[in-house]
């Protein structure tokens, strides 16, 4: 199959997909579900070949009540056989959860921008950042990954633009805490191709033993022209939701994550190997829509794989 970009410049072999629909899927959705019924999809999307999961988040139930079942949920996942389970934590406390719940990794979240910051976990950066030092410290010997995740990384809803030099200063942090991943994370779908390409090509400058996930949202349809800007960048890590599922509850305008299925039909119309099956993930996100009861944003679970055939005697033939 031709490549779709010039000569010379080389897509990676393989892409490592994070499903982040249980957690950033669920947490803004009207429906809040019960934990078995996150659990029959979770079984789905392993079924698919989903083996990384961004599951839950150790936040307070009162302030996000659709993931007050986490430590629930992640008991019930953690020995399925060959997957990996993260959960975000605003703070020493949820990392404490998380801990006893038994995550393999822990992600420290935190916005570019002072103003969503304070929104969403109601604190400043600085904040914010002094007490991941205290996380870090309790995670020593205890064998759980920690990661990091900058939202707003692309622009903010409060503030607008967001420098580039904010994103980078988070990600050194996160980078002097000892992640070696950090997502960045586009809120409220702000990110453009030419934003992608300056955040990529400065975080590789001047935090370069960090390896960056892309997270983008399709607020404004370019979700995946997103990830292939990043793909001929070269990033290799993408997170995405089940249906287009999700949004941010303290971010007004955010919109559901790029699609799991949609995501992975580009990648493999593009010869891109991820280990995730394509009709199994349309099952999922049929699944998904059965229990949020609505149509979800996701294109390719309604309208199949390209080569997709109907039988003709069954459509309508044009007259005259």
């Amino acid at each position: 199959m031709a490549t779709p970009f010039p000569p010379g410049e080389r897509l990676p072999d393989r892409v490592h997909v994070t499903e982040v629909g249980p957690r950033d899927g669920l947490q803004n959705e009207p429906v809040v579900l019960a934990t078995a019924d996150k659990l029959a999809l979770v079984h789905s999307l392993v079924e698919a070949g989903v083996r990384e999961f961004e599951l839950t988040s150790f936040v307070s139930p009162r302030a996000v009540p659709a993931l007050a079942d986490a430590a629930e949920l992640v008991a019930a996942v953690r020995d399925v056989p060959g997957v990996h389970v993260s959960a975000l934590v605003p703070n020493l406390r949820g990392a404490e959860r998380a801990l006893a719940a038994g995550v393999d990794a822990v992600v420290l979240f935190v916005s570019a921008s002072e103003s969503h910051n304070a929104k969403n976990v109601n604190r400043r950066i600085e904040a914010s950042l002094a007490g991941f030092e205290a996380i870090a410290r309790h995670l020593e010997g205890s064998g759980i990954e920690l990661r990091g995740a900058i939202a707003t990384s692309f622009g903010c809803p409060f503030e607008g633009e967001v420098p580039v030099a904010a994103v980078g200063r988070i990600a050194r942090r996160f980078a002097d805490l000892g992640a070696r991943y950090v997502s960045l994370g586009d809120t409220t779908g702000m990110a453009t191709p030419p934003l992608v390409a300056e955040r990529i090509r400065h975080l590789r400058e001047a935090v370069p033993e960090i390896v960056p996930t892309l997270h983008f949202h399709n607020t404004r349809g370019i979700g995946l022209v997103n990830v292939m800007q990043g793909l001929r960048l070269g990033v290799d890590r993408y997170e995405s939701a089940i249906g287009g599922l999700g949004g941010c509850p303290f971010a007004p305008g955010a919109s559901g994550n790029i699609a799991s299925e949609d995501l992975i039909y580009l990648l493999d119309e593009m010869e891109i190997a991820t280990g995730i099956a394509l009709d199994g993930l349309i099952e999922a996100a049929r699944l998904a829509t059965r229990l949020m009861g609505r149509e979800l944003p996701a294109q390719v679970s309604k309208a199949g794989p390209r080569l997709a055939t109907h039988d003709a005697t069954c459509t309508l033939t044009a007259k005259g």
